[in-house]
């Protein structure tokens, strides 16, 4: 029960299905829903919050085991009363109970309906039957399904355990204020357990949920569950159990049984499956039913057994972290010797990528560690390797620790690299220039290095290509090419020429540095790198191979931040060749890593592509929302600042709000020499500022403006660049009327793009080169590629810009059906002129969307007044109301 007085929590959407489904039971008549889930994961606290929602009552009850050979003791719950003795009356008495004399839909609830007797159940099942046009939801919370009650229920809903943002709200329902980290921790331990989780709220004092490196116990109710579960499991199966929880869940079970010195470990496998503490696989793996089932054991060991079941477990596993682990786990006070060796292998764990790994054996190694100095040293490294692990949220907590640390390079170097993660430019500024500037490059080379590779990362974030190479450059001579910091300095270091507009070379030395790491968890930077490098290299399906391989940072050891930046480029490469819905996934898997990591350095970059897509789809409700998600911090750094601006000024650009999109960009022009803001291929926001100069009639302030951007554009010869930057061209040519230069520059363009998988940048080319000519007067010229456009956006699934080339075709005339005049014969742009301005747009709104000026609308707006015999926008509307209401 102690789910239930922390409330219902973390169940948001299956509250809204369950909901949704009790009122579509309006029209589609009486259904049965079954909610399963273990046991302690909030079947009942749902129910309970899905009764508290609804308006009217709900008939609510609970099975018991003890009940099952009791027939009607479920319905008797459910009417209050004891129910008829025919299951069909008792069925009958049901629905009449359920949906009463009000107008509201009846809601039954069973809860542990795998435990109910078959009199209810049947009566229940007559119920849907006899009264399948009655407004009736049942709801049935079982841990397991069975035939009676899959007959019953046709649709069921899994519950999972809660994530860790669920498991701080219901911690703070306890009177506990988790760090987001310890929330995390609290997660994993429980697998996100309401129940076990709250037990553990309640019985730890407050002192141990300050950090997050904190070892918890299983809570009392699982240690007593467990203690009498292996009682009656005999001698080997507890031995086998031991051996399990000492050894970890990538033990094999021969490894178990070697520790647990069994010859055939079978029949103790079948005791624990049996007393329900393990699930075993095909190939006989048991595994524990619940992670804290593991942690339980190792409490009924003691300190002294479970010491000596590690050192001899040292000697069996064949994984050198594990061997060391279990030493470390063996050895309760500091041991210098250990420690060293411990930290040793951490390096070169770290130095192969796998920081994860690294992390947590620098910890170890600190605590076996009796110099104060060396300790600090250790623990320092030791959050270094969870930023660089991608652990955001668990080296943000450690960051009072550091920080009461003397001051060190490393330190500085160290809360530097997580304040650039989590997007804090000025402060990583700060730090990184005092531990430069402290540093000692003669005597301690590799500090020195590391934390040149820390400003490499700041170079990258503030779109300093230049500066990046230099530091990467500056990082490889400290340390060595194939050090671990050169290494880190060269996965980096190809994207750094290619914002300073080197491409060639960036792919030279991508395809080195790809060479040199073989087959590694630093492959993943690598390949990541080269990935985004062909994003921006126009070469997108070569993207997609390389970034969908390290998109999971749990390949190859390797780290969440670098999977994070996989997903932010291939959601932008699936966006760029026409792929939706793949690119809306991908974003949503980026927001999970960075909710869960505490990374907020990708999050604009996922929210602009999301933005972007849902702009196509005409969903602005959607695209606000994501817009405002990509703005929120994203002050700090160019990486961040850049997409977050693109978002809110595509937003303004499809309202075709050009002051606004004037106004949002304008920061962008002010870059200082060496941004990569002024590569056209690097981010494509001037094309877009350009057009917007152009729609406002500042055609001398467009051409000076578009001029070194051609320029640059042309000299690094990247087609998309080119062909983005030459659509606002043709615009430029086409507001001077220059009807030869319309067609050459969109004719280029157009050409640029062919053979390019890039089906967004085609549909935006041709629909801008429809609207230069119908604007020019070549309309049946404009149709053919205004129809085009149409066809191109209507497969990218992008409704808003359907509706704006139908306008267009409907402003050029040519398909202008004959006889759908009334008598009053408008010509046809007079005709869409006055239906943009009786649906409610302004002069300026309806000019920058028929790409005309607000005088040319004024013109057209006087003539149909005339034509009409209104004198007003409102009675315009009205009349286009009336007409709309005609059968």
């Amino acid at each position: 029960m102690l789910i239930e007085r922390a409330g219902c929590v973390g169940r948001e959407d299956e509250l809204v299905e369950l909901t949704s489904r009790l009122a579509l039971t309006r029209a589609s008549g009486s259904a049965a829903v079954l909610v399963l889930g273990d046991p302690g994961l909030g079947k009942t606290a749902l129910l309970r919050g899905l009764a508290d929602r609804v308006a009217a009552p709900a008939l609510a009850a609970r099975a018991g085991a003890w009940e099952q050979d009791s027939p009607g003791a479920v319905l008797r719950q459910l009417l209050g009363e004891a129910p008829p003795a025919d299951p069909v009356a008792a069925a009958d008495a049901l629905v009449a109970r359920a949906v009463g004399a009000g107008q509201e839909p009846g809601l039954v609830l069973v809860d542990d309906a795998d435990l109910a007797d078959t009199f209810s159940l049947q009566a229940i099942a007559s119920a849907l039957r006899r009264h399948h046009d009655a407004p009736v939801l049942v709801v049935l919370a079982a841990t397991r399904s069975t035939q009676f009650l899959g007959e019953i229920a046709a649709d069921t809903i899994r519950i999972e355990g809660l994530d860790a943002v669920a498991v701080g709200e219901l911690a703070s329902l306890r009177g506990r204020v988790l760090h987001p980290a310890m929330a995390e921790v609290l997660t994993r331990h429980t697998a996100g357990s309401p129940r076990d989780a709250v037990a553990l709220l309640d019985e730890l004092p407050p002192s141990r949920w300050a950090r997050p490196d904190t070892q918890l116990p299983a809570p009392v109710h699982v240690r007593d569950e467990v203690q009498l579960a292996l009682a009656g499991c005999g001698a080997d199966g507890r031995a086998l159990a031991e051996a399990l929880a000492i050894l970890g869940e990538d033990a094999s079970l021969g490894q178990a049984a070697s520790l647990a010195g069994l010859e055939d470990p079978l029949s103790a496998v079948d005791a624990l499956a049996a007393a329900g503490l393990v699930e075993t696989t095909r190939d006989h793996r048991p595994r524990w039913r619940t992670p804290l089932i593991g942690v339980a054991v190792l409490a009924t060991m003691g300190a002294r057994r479970a010491a000596d079941a590690h050192r001899r477990a040292a000697a069996i596993v064949d994984d050198e972290v594990r061997r060391a682990r279990h030493l470390v786990a063996a050895t309760p006070l500091p041991d210098a010797e250990l420690a060293d060796e411990v930290a040793r292998l951490a390096q070169r764990r770290g130095d192969e990528g796998a920081w994860a790994q690294a992390a947590a054996l620098y910890r170890d190694a600190s605590r076996l560690t009796d110099d104060p100095v060396g300790r600090d040293d250790r623990l320092i490294r030791s959050v270094d390797a969870l930023v660089a692990a991608g652990d955001g949220m668990g080296a943000a907590a450690l960051v009072p620790v550091v920080e009461s640390l003397r001051e060190t390079p490393l330190r500085d170097a160290v809360l530097a690299y997580l304040a650039i993660l989590r997007g804090r430019a000025t402060e990583a500024e700060v730090r990184l220039k005092r531990a430069w500037d402290i540093v000692n490059a003669e005597r301690e080379p590799e500090t020195a290095a590391l934390i040149a590779t820390r400003h490499v990362l700041h170079s990258l974030a503030l779109c300093r290509g230049e500066e990046l190479v230099t530091w990467a450059d500056r990082a490889i001579s400290l340390a060595g090419r194939d050090s671990a910091a050169g290494v880190e300095a060269a996965a980096i270091r190809g994207l750094g020429l290619a914002m300073a507009g080197r491409f060639e070379e960036a792919h030279e030395a991508y395809a080195l540095a790809a060479r040199r790491v073989g087959h590694s968890a630093q492959t993943q930077r690598v390949t990541m790198g080269r990935g985004w490098l062909d994003v921006l290299s126009d070469e997108p399906d070569e993207a997609r191979s390389r970034l969908e391989g390290v998109t999971d940072p749990r390949v190859l050891g390797g780290s969440t931040r670098i999977s994070m930046w996989a997903l932010a480029w291939l959601a932008r490469v699936q966006f760029l060749t026409g792929e939706g819905d793949a690119a809306l996934q991908t974003v949503a898997a980026g927001r999970a890593l960075a909710a869960e990591s505490g990374i907020a350095l990708v999050t604009p970059l996922l929210e602009w592509t999301a933005t972007e897509t849902h702009l196509l789809r005409g969903s602005w409700e959607d695209a606000t929302r994501t817009a405002r998600a990509a703005e929120v911090g994203a002050q700090g750094y160019e990486i961040m600042r850049v997409p977050a601006l693109l978002a809110r000024a595509h937003i303004a650009e499809a309202r075709s709000d050009f002051r606004a999109v004037l106004r949002i960009l304008e920061p962008l022009t002010q870059a200082p020499a060496g941004s990569a803001l002024s590569e056209p291929a690097i981010w494509p926001w001037a094309e877009t500022y350009a057009a917007a100069l152009i729609a406002e009639g500042r055609l001398d302030e467009a051409d000076e403006f578009l001029r070194p951007h051609e320029t640059r554009a042309r000299e690094e010869q990247h087609r998309s660049a080119q062909a983005r930057l030459a659509t606002a061209r043709g615009r430029w040519h086409g507001a001077r009327g220059d009807l030869a230069g319309v067609r050459d520059t969109f004719d280029r363009a157009l050409e640029l793009l062919d053979g390019l998988p890039l089906r967004y940048e085609r549909a935006r080319v041709t629909f801008a080169y429809g609207q230069a000519l119908r604007r020019a007067g070549r309309r049946r010229d404009a149709e053919a590629l205004l129809s085009s456009a149409r066809d191109l956006w209507d497969g990218l699934g992008a409704l808003t810009y359907v509706d704006a080339a139908q306008r267009e075709l409907r402003a050029g005339g040519v398909r202008a059906p004959r006889g759908r005049r009334g008598p009053v014969d408008l010509t046809p742009q007079e005709e869409t002129v006055a239906e943009m301005v009786a649906s409610g747009l302004s002069n300026r709104e309806v000019a920058a969307q028929l790409f005309v000026s607000p005088k040319t609308v004024q013109y057209h707006l006087t003539r149909i007044y005339a034509k009409l015999g209104v004198r007003s926008r409102t009675e315009l509307a009205a009349m286009a109301a009336e007409q709309t209401e005609e059968p």
